[in-house]
C-alpha cells in the first residue's frame, strides 16, 4: 500500500459561519493522505492535482469545515477513483474565539 501526502497545505480563505470571518478572512492548514494497492504509471496520484483540488475547494462559498471537508473528498474520489481511503484534516488556524487557541479541526477519513 502507498500512501501519498500533502502536509501543511496553507491557505487564507472567508470560510466560517460569523459574517466577520468573510471579511477578515480566516487561515486555514490542510493535510490530505490518499492511499493506493498498487502503482503503476497509468495509475498514479499526481498531487498537484490533489493541491489544486484543494485550492479549489477554499474558493468556494462554504461555511462550516465539514462540508468543505467532504466535497474535497468527492472531488479527490473522482478525479482518482482508484484509490483506496482518503484522508482530509482541516485546521482553522487561531480560530475567533476567546482565549488562546491554536487552531480548530477536521479530520474525515473514508
Amino acid at each position: 500500500m502507498f500512501t501519498i501526502s500533502l502536509l501543511n497545505i496553507l491557505l487564507d480563505a472567508p470560510i466560517g459561519l460569523y459574517p466577520e470571518e468573510h471579511v477578515l478572512q480566516n487561515q486555514f492548514s490542510v493535510d490530505i493522505e490518499v492511499q493506493v494497492k498498487n502503482y503503476s504509471e497509468k495509475l498514479f496520484v499526481d498531487y498537484t492535482l490533489l493541491n489544486a483540488i484543494v485550492k479549489r475547494r477554499f474558493d468556494s462559498d462554504e461555511k462550516i469545515l465539514e462540508s468543505l471537508a467532504l466535497h474535497i473528498y468527492s472531488d479527490t474520489k473522482n478525479e482518482f477513483p482508484f484509490v483506496e481511503k482518503i484522508k482530509i484534516v482541516i485546521r482553522k488556524l487561531h480560530p475567533p474565539m476567546p482565549g488562546s487557541v491554536g487552531c480548530a479541526q477536521v479530520v474525515f477519513e473514508k
